[in-house]
């Protein structure tokens, strides 16, 4: 049998690197006669640290340059976190593999108290996301949050240089980098709704490349796919980014998909919070109806705050 060569084109970070040899073994295992090259880059978002996402362009920023990568046929594949890309693809790419899901929840950090709660007033509390924020703001209006970027290593070492009282991270980065020890709390969904995707892995390619779409389609998890379908159809109908605070999550149990959604002001003292129920086919119309209830109930005028 031809060996077929597959690259991979993927962010030069621990975590990115660690996602990337995830399905490149995978694939290995499945596809034992193809060769894996990986294609690092470094992209804008991992050159510029000392700017907030939201002010220089969003999660996209993580993602243009592996998708030129594609369009150029530098790489076959791109292997994503499914929280960081935007909500529309460029024409020509497509999103056809989300892996099954791990750990989608968020993670308080701190290397003197145990938990949100144990944090004394005023405490300083570091994190890039807004949503984050809002959430943080909402059960806690008297911390002080401040901006923290990076990578894991990055922003675990600001915090060990006392920097910050306390830092929240996505569990399943701290997970894959075998770094468990360093979670205190986990964040159940009542205090901090995740961020869309948030613990899945996607694959994209281009949308014409058929012979990359079958060798790849084996991967994909189709209940996890719909989860995401409704988180991300929630995001599309809010027309939100990183520039707002919003949070959709998606669960399976039986053939019942139930999704929550969130969109909060910057200081979290707005918050909106629904939730819809209905069967696993209809996902997509379910995260675009639940955006549509919150849109009614004022998030348009949260997300223009």
């Amino acid at each position: 049998m031809t060996t077929q060569t597959v690259r991979i084109a993927t962010r030069k970070s621990p975590l990115a690197l660690w996602q990337t040899n995830h399905v490149a073994q995978k694939l290995q295992q499945i596809h034992p006669h193809i060769k894996i090259e990986l294609v690092e880059i470094t992209t804008k978002g991992d050159k510029i640290l000392d700017v907030p996402l939201a002010k220089i362009g969003g999660k996209g920023l993580f993602v243009k340059e592996l998708e030129h990568c594609l369009f150029d046929k530098r790489a076959d594949i791109a292997v994503h976190s499914v929280k960081d890309l935007p909500v529309e693809f460029p024409e020509g790419l497509i999103l056809p593999v989300i892996l099954t899901r791990a750990n989608p929840y968020d993670a308080f950090v701190s290397n003197k108290y145990d938990n949100l709660a144990a944090l004394p007033e005023g405490a300083i509390v570091g994190t890039a996301s807004l949503r984050r924020q809002s959430q943080l703001l909402n059960h806690r209006p008297d911390l002080k949050i401040r901006s923290l970027r990076g990578n894991v290593g990055t922003r675990l070492s600001k915090l060990d240089q006392g920097e910050f009282d306390a830092i929240i991270l996505a569990a399943v980065g701290l997970q894959r980098l075998n770094m468990d020890d360093r979670i205190r709390q986990i964040f159940t969904e009542d205090i901090m709704l995740p961020a869309i995707g948030q613990g899945a892995i996607g694959i994209e390619c281009r949308e014409d490349d058929s012979n990359t779409m079958e060798l790849i389609k084996v991967l994909n998890d189709p209940l996890t796919a719909s989860r995401v379908m409704a988180e991300r159809a929630l995001n599309r109908r809010l027309e939100g980014g990183c520039q707002v605070p919003i949070g959709g999550f998606a669960q399976i149990e039986a053939d019942r998909l139930t999704l929550q959604g969130f969109v909060g002001s910057l200081d979290g003292k707005q918050v909106l919070r629904e939730s819809i129920e209905g069967s696993i086919e209809s996902a997509e119309s379910l995260g675009d109806s639940l955006g549509k209830k919150l849109l009614a109930q004022g998030a348009d005028k949260l997300l223009q705050l």
